[in-house]
């Protein structure tokens, strides 16, 4: 279904200002540079299916907005070490690390930090249990899987990380930062992002839970003999699949997490609370191509189903061709001419010269209908989402090592022309 178009931070009511993609459609642009500057916005959430450069735009757009006069922390999960070293930084872990070599001209300043997706989970753990309960869990066997690798563990302790980051405040008791960046977790859906928190009070309410929590909870001689029978039954089985050794480990874990259901999904509640204000802009970043286009229109329907405040898309890595003064097709019939003349005669002038050229012909034949391809798949996804504010961004030629590629793809985000700057 298409989406109704939502005015993004700091825009016009009816949408953005609007500016040609290219020389042939008018379709509303997005202007991150708008989104960047805006001081009503404190978050920017970089959301889309894996492997599309959301990382690495996460942190193109932090250097952008710290050299306009922003005090930025971005939080990226599980980035190459590249990034890493591309702002300056040797690793990165969960503690905030401050980026040099930015331009500082405008007064902002870059922090970075790396999701620990165990240690903010203990954390939530320590502020909503006892010192005691906080022990028992900690040291319960059980508690590392669940930490570590529960199925959308990750979404939601990326959220948790978000909501610490926006409360944190520096010694004047003001917010530390005014923007946070939020790359979200290589998911197989974007969607789960989203979904965590309805997911994990899900499994709190579940069947599961409330059966490993009965025997905890069997209150009198008369209650014990309706459904004792059946929790020994269930039991029996789950120790047959479980061990009863682990078995016991997780219900003396449940028993322990018991009492702090309801803070997690308080802190759940609030900051998806926070992801629907105004101070929240959402950057959808996808490539062009058909699973990762339909992934984005899932993510930008939930968005405008759940009233969420879109700032547009990115249509990342976009291949084009070097001249567009010749077509993928009279490429390839010059090649094979080339070929043709070259097996037809023995006084070539250059031995083995026509083939060269007509690898060269063939080599831009595939990179000008690859790109032919992108911009058809581009445009039939802008058709179909017209109200939403779009960027094509240009696939990089080489990594990106530094802060200069990093400004270069931030550049190319915030309207540049610039080639070779894809994330």
């Amino acid at each position: 279904m298409a989406v109704t178009s939502i005015p993004g931070p700091g825009r016009s009511p009816d949408g953005v200002t609007r500016r040609r993609l290219d020389g042939t459609d008018d379709h509303p642009r997005l202007d991150v540079d708008t989104v960047l500057r805006d001081p009503g916005v404190h978050i920017v959430v970089c959301c889309g299916s894996g492997g599309v450069g959301k990382t690495t735009t996460a942190a193109a757009l932090a250097v952008r907005a710290a050299e306009q006069g922003r005090r930025v922390a971005v939080l990226t999960i599980d980035p190459a070490r590249r990034l890493a070293q591309s702002l300056g930084l040797t690793d990165l872990d969960d503690s905030p690390r401050l980026v040099t070599g930015l331009d500082d001209a405008e007064g902002g300043t870059l922090e970075a930090m790396m999701l620990d997706m165990k240690r903010t989970f203990d954390e939530v753990v320590q502020a909503h249990a006892t010192p005691e309960k906080a022990e028992q869990i900690l040291a319960n066997p059980f508690y590392e899987a669940l930490s570590s690798s529960f199925a959308g563990t990750q979404e939601y302790m990326a959220m948790e990380k978000l909501g610490q980051l926006r409360e944190l405040t520096g010694p004047d008791g003001a917010p530390r930062w005014d923007l946070v960046v939020v790359d979200t977790p290589p998911s197989r859906s974007a969607l789960d992002f989203l979904d965590a928190p309805s997911r994990l009070g899900s499994f709190l309410d579940g069947r599961f839970i409330r059966l490993l929590l009965a025997p905890a909870k069997a209150g009198g001689r008369a209650y014990t003999k309706v459904v004792g029978a059946g929790i020994g039954m269930a039991s029996g089985v789950l120790s047959k699949i479980l061990g009863a050794s682990m078995l016991d480990d997780v219900r003396g874990l449940v028993a322990a997490l018991d009492t702090m259901f309801g803070g997690f999904r308080e802190r759940a509640d609030h900051t998806y609370s926070l992801l629907r204000q105004p101070e929240t802009a959402f950057v959808v970043v996808a490539a062009p191509e058909r699973d990762a286009l339909r992934e984005a229109g899932y993510f930008l329907d939930r968005l405008a189903a759940d009233g969420m405040p879109l700032a547009g898309v990115v249509v990342n890595r976009m291949a084009h061709a070097r001249t567009e003064a010749v077509s993928a097709d009279a490429a390839l019939r010059a090649a094979e001419t080339l070929r043709d003349r070259a097996e037809a005669t023995d006084a070539a002038p250059t031995p083995g010269a026509a083939d060269v050229t007509a690898e060269l012909l063939e080599v831009h034949a595939r990179a000008a209908a690859e790109a032919r391809r992108h911009e058809r798949l581009s445009r039939e996804f802008a058709a179909r989402y017209p109200g939403i504010p779009l960027v094509r961004v240009q696939v990089a030629a080489t990594d990106v090592h530094d802060l200069d590629g990093l400004r270069t793809i931030g550049a190319a985000l915030g309207g540049s022309n610039s080639e070779d700057a894809g994330a």
